[in-house]
């Protein structure tokens, strides 16, 4: 049983002038044999795009992605045929299954803000298919809302894999609990605030990766806005 406390200040991070992006995972240039994955979740880029700019069509295959806007919005295109705009509150699944290619531009007229989340899937060779859902903020405030899930969750965009992805906006003196069976991985960002996990502070972009705890304890002492995964070990 474990809780890794990792500051912001540790996160790794790329100026492309078009993207400013933090890799919380070895992802593309950046390679660190130590920090490859938590359990299934394999990537989490928290990015910023400028207005006009983008990511040109690129392939993926065997993974399930996941996209949250929290500002601006996303003009996505992909060779499933789907084309359309992701906008702030909105989450987009795409499961890569045996491949697909996609494009993904900020054709906007302010920075784009999201995060992309890549999950393992539990089976390989899924045929290509995609998912997007809009939520309100008042979905999040005070409980752990499942934006995308492979277990199940009603509202959930789903995934082929049993984990589920959830957003909170706790007010400060709130508190919430999250229990698992104990053989799970855990892992929490913090987009704004101040959270306690499990006694532990977290601050605005501090992350904390959990193995084997099997009751999760949340505490805002200040307005907390994060994102809390639970995924597979293995």
């Amino acid at each position: 049983m474990s809780i890794n406390i990792i500051p912001a200040s540790q996160r790794h991070f790329t100026d492309m002038g078009w993207l400013q992006t933090y890799w919380l995972f070895s992802f593309s240039n950046y390679y660190d044999p130590a920090n490859i994955r938590h359990g299934k979740l394999r990537v989490f880029n928290d990015d910023i795009v400028k207005p006009g700019t983008g990511f040109p069509t690129h392939p993926h295959e065997e993974m399930e992605i996941v996209t949250i806007v929290l500002k601006g919005e996303i003009s996505h295109k992909d060779s499933m045929g789907n084309g359309g705009v992701i906008r702030a509150g909105e989450v987009q699944r795409m499961s890569a299954g045996t491949g697909l290619t996609h494009s993904e531009y900020n054709e906007a007229d302010q920075d784009l803000h999201f995060y992309q989340v890549w999950i393992l899937p539990d089976q390989a060779g899924l045929i290509p298919s995609y998912e997007q859902k809009e939520f309100a903020e008042a979905d999040f405030r005070n409980v752990l809302f499942p934006l995308a899930s492979g277990q199940g969750k009603d509202r959930a965009v789903s995934f082929h894999t049993d984990a589920t992805i959830y957003r909170s906006q706790l007010e400060a003196g709130r508190q919430l609990a999250h229990d698992t069976s104990g053989d799970r991985k855990l892992f929490i960002y913090l987009t704004a605030g101040t959270l306690r996990v499990n006694g532990h502070t977290l601050s605005a972009r501090d992350q904390a990766r959990l193995d084997g705890v099997a009751s999760l304890a949340l505490a805002a002492e200040q307005d907390a806005d994060f994102i809390l995964i639970d995924v597979p070990a293995d």
